[in-house]
């Protein structure tokens, strides 16, 4: 992925840092996994975009209620965040169909989500199945770590200044956390069973890597236009390419 990119997870070996929406500073940077499945050494790759296919629409911005001198005045919403050419920002691409066996190669390190000025940095986690999310207040104000799911434990904490919260997620899922104190933070966490997972960066676009050859089903979830599927031939090698239309549910 390019600049503004979550882990690509069948990416391996290297690190890639990813921006912050225009309301944070702060830039985490996240371990990329590495794919493994037995009976191949590489793969090829899919490079696509995802693409907003309504009528231009207004960016919503949110009002901030309290806590003025941290939280600001307003918010832009990401919840449905576009580039100049309609690309969407924070879609989860994934394969529907992974392939047999594959895994990641060791223990998978922590993601980190961080309250940075009343909004949640990054929007969207990914995390694998039995993994740890650390929720980090960087705020000068007192949050609450609130959770809406029904396959993992739901949660409800307090959370001071500076205190780091780690939640295991044991099953997959979607996960919404928000602040009840700050009701216009909203942000996800995916709970995932394989790497060939990925966020499209700022642009909309992704680059899933090392897929071995074969027939695939790609699926896409948005937060605001929902779920579709397309599929997809990869060949050994080469680099498939694509485009993933998405409009209003």
């Amino acid at each position: 992925m390019k600049s503004a990119r979550q882990p690509a997870l069948g990416h391996a070996g290297h690190r890639l840092c990813r921006l912050p929406p225009p309301t944070a500073t702060l830039v985490a940077c996240t371990l990329v996994w590495a794919a493994i499945a037995p009976g191949w050494a590489s793969g090829g790759a899919i490079k696509g975009t995802v693409k907003f296919t309504g009528a231009p629409i207004k960016q919503e911005m949110l009002a901030v209620t309290t806590d003025h001198f941290v939280c600001g005045k307003e918010k832009t919403s990401e919840a449905l965040l576009l580039s100049a050419d309609k690309g969407i920002r924070y879609a989860v691409v994934s394969l529907r169909n992974p392939p047999a066996g594959v895994n990641w190669p060791g223990p998978v390190r922590p993601v980190q989500m961080d309250y940075k000025d009343c909004v949640y940095v990054p929007h969207v986690v990914l995390v694998p199945v039995g993994g740890t999310v650390e929720f980090l207040n960087s705020d000068r104000v007192l949050h609450n770590l609130h959770s809406q799911s029904s396959e993992n434990h739901a949660f409800n904490r307090t959370q001071p200044t500076g205190r780091t919260i780690p939640i295991v997620f044991a099953k997959a899922e979607t996960v919404r956390v928000g602040c009840d104190l700050h009701p216009w933070m909203r942000a996800w966490v995916v709970v995932i069973e394989h790497p060939f997972y990925v966020i499209t960066d700022g642009q909309g676009e992704f680059t899933l890597d090392n897929v071995p050859p074969g027939k695939y089903t790609l699926q896409v979830w948005q937060e605001t236009v929902g779920s579709t599927t397309k599929d997809v031939t990869v060949s050994d090698r080469g680099i498939t390419t694509l485009t993933v239309e998405m409009g209003q549910k």
